[in-house]
């Protein structure tokens, strides 16, 4: 998959509520763009990451979960995963990431001791 992004729906402007699916950017714009009314060109399979929906009751700040079928039924009236990630892409908002990176740190807890990641060389 390449650039990735979000697409974060929001059940209503008030809500703190939101529910995040993963796309590949150049495939959802695609898709965005029409090619979902010509004959379903783009498989929805490579628009999305995966069919999992997120789901953060803190918005941006908050640690994304996975929703209930319930919370699901509730915002979106089903909990069919086709139907609910299509809504999303349909009707959320795009946010480009960078995706995720490794850490530059290889092992050694620097939360322990001096956080000297230079090894045990002391001036």
């Amino acid at each position: 998959m390449g650039k990735t992004s979000k697409v974060i729906y929001k059940p209503d402007s008030q809500s703190t509520e939101e529910f995040t699916v993963i796309v590949n950017s150049d495939e959802y714009k695609k898709w965005k763009d029409g090619d979902r009314f010509t004959l379903c060109t783009i498989p929805l399979a490579e628009v999305v990451d995966s069919f999992q929906v997120f789901w953060s009751a803190q918005g941006a700040q908050g640690v994304l979960g996975k929703p209930s079928n319930q919370q699901l039924d509730t915002v979106f009236e089903t909990h069919k995963d086709v139907d609910v990630v299509t809504k999303i892409l349909k009707e959320g908002r795009q946010q480009v990431t960078d995706g995720v990176t490794g850490s530059p740190f290889t092992g050694s807890n620097v939360s322990r001791g001096n956080n000297n990641t230079q090894g045990n060389n002391r001036s």
